[in-house]
């Protein structure tokens, strides 16, 4: 599973550029420019994985993208007065290019299911999470201990304002929805396209703002709602696409089974 591997280094330094760019940004711009993660996965599904474009595809794709631009234009923006011309550049340029890298990350998961693994089977999505993942830990742990961060842990867990368990389950929890999360962005690559993985994602921001509110008492404002709507027409215009494609399959299907009849019958 070298490829695997592979990619997953790509997609550690993928995550680091995001981290750069969250860390010099203000929140909208940062969800600005990650928006675009989205236009970038429709290029490389194009050049790399064949995708074919339609009416309903593109229009799937231009509203969930200004449905997330919604939401970064509508966010509050820190104060950027702290953070030089220079550091800025880095965390734009960080972020654009974390978005292009997810992107390629996806479209190259999705080459490596067609053309590498050839195995259409449930262990084939879990090979390509558990291995490339215990690169990933072994690489934070090494980290953790060259850095020395080690030593600061128990600290960290003592000043957590929730407590020591409310530190571990937190801990626990993000990595185990993490892996869930993981592997259902790859069956939805292995089953479908890494086109429609991407949809989904960017199909969560909006939902988001729902869970805010039912579990934190936030504010439904109007520009979200707008987002939310926009994001499920997108997302009903894709799989509507899908429909279409299914439906001129089995229609596909259907005179050759009827061929093979006819031959049968002429044999008998």
């Amino acid at each position: 599973m070298e490829e695997a591997q592979m990619v997953e280094v790509q997609r550690r330094g993928d995550n680091m550029m995001y981290s750069y760019g969250l860390l010099y940004l203000p929140v909208s711009t940062y969800s600005l420019l990650c928006a675009t993660q989205l236009a970038f996965n429709a290029v490389f599904s194009f050049f790399l994985n064949s995708q074919k474009f339609t009416p309903l595809i593109l229009n799937s794709i231009i509203l969930l993208t200004i449905s997330a631009t919604l939401l970064a234009v509508n966010a509050d923006s820190e104060n950027t007065s702290t953070v030089s011309k220079g550091k800025y550049a880095i965390g734009f340029l960080c972020t654009v290019g974390a978005s292009a890298t997810y992107s390629l990350y996806l479209s190259l998961v999705q080459l490596s299911f067609e053309k590498v693994i050839k195995r259409e089977t449930f262990s084939a999505v879990l090979d390509m999470q558990i291995y490339p993942s215990f690169v990933a830990t072994c690489g934070c742990v090494v980290g953790l201990f060259a850095s020395g961060e080690w030593k600061s842990l128990s600290k960290e867990m003592k000043e957590y304002q929730e407590g020591k368990i409310s530190y571990l389950m937190t801990l626990i929890w993000t990595a185990v929805t993490w892996q869930v999360s993981s592997i259902g962005m790859l069956g939805l690559i292995f089953e479908v396209s890494s086109l429609f993985s991407n949809v989904i994602s960017t199909l969560s921001l909006p939902i988001i703002p729902i869970l805010a509110v039912i579990f934190f008492h936030d504010k439904m404002e109007g520009v979200k709602v707008m987002a939310m709507l926009l994001a499920i027409w997108g997302f009903l215009s894709y799989i509507y696409q899908h429909y279409l494609d299914d439906s001129k399959s089995k229609v596909k299907k259907k005179p050759n089974s009827n061929e093979v009849s006819l031959a049968l019958t002429d044999q008998v």
